[in-house]
């Protein structure tokens, strides 16, 4: 029995953005413009990391390391990728670096009605914490606040 397609988790580079591109707005209502990736791609606190497998771009995750917090904007996989783990690897990535780089928090914000995004980050022991009302402008729905606190058995290194 073979071990299945293994995935890279690298850095996001300028010849990803089509393919980034197109993952956005395949998964989101009110998706980012190349403008802001590329934006991101410039910030130093920004890490912005696609998951390929055989080369080919299925899912990537943004997030900002402040301090010693990461605060998670983005995990998206390609719908025809679904259900394969890639949002959890793209996510265990997320707290591996978390820390790695000595943070004690991470949080995310989630549509109340993503209900899969809310199991992905349940599995992970996120906790909801707060609502910000209307949050989202295109349609104004609430997000529900999660937290993510570093258990005392993770040690940076």
């Amino acid at each position: 029995m073979g071990a299945g397609p293994r995935p890279t988790i690298r850095r996001m580079t300028g010849r990803d953005l089509r393919a980034v591109m197109e993952i956005e707005r395949l998964c989101f209502p009110a998706p980012w413009d190349e403008e802001v990736f590329l934006e991101e791609l410039e910030r130093e606190w920004a890490h912005l990391d696609v998951l390929a497998v055989d080369g080919v771009v299925l899912g990537f995750v943004n997030f900002w390391l402040v301090r010693d917090e990461v605060h998670v904007l983005n995990v998206a996989v390609h719908p025809s990728a679904r259900r394969s783990g890639w949002a959890s690897r793209l996510l265990a990535h997320v707290i591996a670096v978390a820390w790695r780089e000595g943070c004690h928090l991470i949080a995310l914000e989630v549509r109340r009605s993503n209900q899969s995004a809310l199991r992905l980050y349940r599995k992970f022991a996120f906790r909801p914490v707060g609502i910000r009302p209307g949050y989202y402008a295109e349609n104004n729905e609430d997000a529900i606040v999660m937290l993510l606190e570093r258990p005392p058995s993770a040690t940076a290194g």
